[in-house]
């Protein structure tokens, strides 16, 4: 299947290199918003202007979206999926609903898939949650993300004026991790699980008090959280931010038995030595779930709770089965 990207910064250059391992893809094209004469991509890949995605959508079955969630995804995903088979990673969990209606209205009169929100989380944290949840119906769910550093939360930080440079960290907090495996079923307030980490690089004679005013009172990112602001150079970034860990766990605290007399655990977690190259390791298993579905017919917005699971798979089915199952 032939695979385009469109945005080529950490997460494009994820996808590209799960593109290139994958057996049964090709990847056609990358588009960016840059001059494409400044982008340099790992493979021989044509690096082509966005502008370019509409003479080239028939020659593509999927193309994956690796623009941020703040403001890129809510208009590239529906624009895109009106010409072409696309994947997202749209992780802003509070506007999921209304991205999935626009991308499904514009998806669907096309005759085209769009598949929103996935990843880790959401994506595959989600998966975690709704099998924990049919399994325990009686029970408390848990995430906690980190420590590490959350790109969808450090791009929005960077979108604010007078920032040049942003890292962001998820930090769980520890004593309410271990009282979930404990077993204590704790009540836990969004402030009560973790804390947030912002390092920032900000121009020169720029207010450093607005800045931090606009990080932590940002809705759906920084305001329900404890959140630290601390200001340092472009050097100090370079040598002790330059990677992008990150991980996490879902836990699930339930009962069984007639009484709920038995109590019973489940959980999930991922430790990742570079988020953007596992989610895009994700991205490209999805798109060819994508593929696949519109070959059948399918048509209009999905997430990852819509997919049958062997169908992300570049092993047949069969196999899956005799050996997996």
């Amino acid at each position: 299947m032939k695979i385009g990207i469109a945005g080529y910064g950490n997460l494009g250059r994820g996808v590209e290199a799960a593109v290139e391992l994958a057996g049964d893809m090709d990847l056609t094209a990358v588009f960016t918003r840059r001059d494409p004469e400044t982008v340099k991509v790992a493979t021989d890949t044509p690096v082509l202007p966005m502008t370019k995605i509409d003479e080239m959508a028939e020659d593509i079955d999927v193309i994956i979206l690796c623009g941020g969630s703040a403001t890129d995804l809510p208009v590239m995903t529906p624009e895109i999926a009106a010409k072409c088979n696309v994947v997202d990673s749209f992780d802003t969990h509070a506007n999921i609903p209304q991205h999935l209606a626009a991308v499904d209205e514009s998806a669907k009169a096309a005759g085209n898939i769009g598949v929103i929100s996935v990843g880790w989380d959401p994506g595959l944290f989600s998966v975690a949650r709704l099998y924990a949840n049919a399994a325990l119906p009686v029970g408390k769910d848990y995430t906690f993300w980190g420590r590490g550093v959350s790109q969808g939360h450090s791009d929005a930080i960077r979108r604010i004026d007078g920032v040049l440079d942003a890292r962001q960290y998820t930090v769980p907090v520890e004593e309410a991790v271990q009282r979930v495996r404990n077993g204590e079923n704790p009540d836990l307030t969004t402030r009560d699980k973790h804390t947030r980490e912002c390092y920032v690089v900000a121009e020169e004679g720029a207010d450093l008090e607005a800045i931090e005013k606009a990080i932590v009172t940002m809705p759906n990112y920084f305001d329900e959280y404890d959140t630290t602001v601390t200001f340092i150079t472009q050097e100090e970034m370079d040598r002790d931010h330059k990677g992008l860990p990150h991980g996490g766990s879902v836990l699930r605290s339930g009962v069984t038995g007639i009484e709920g007399e038995f109590g019973d655990t489940i959980e999930f977690s991922l430790n990742l030595e570079s988020n953007p190259y596992f989610t895009g390791s994700v991205l490209a298993a999805v798109a060819r779930a994508a593929y696949r579905m519109n070959k059948e017919g399918e048509s209009g917005a999905r997430t990852i709770f819509d997919i049958p699971p062997y169908l992300l798979c570049e092993t047949p089915r069969e196999e899956l089965i005799a050996h997996m199952l």
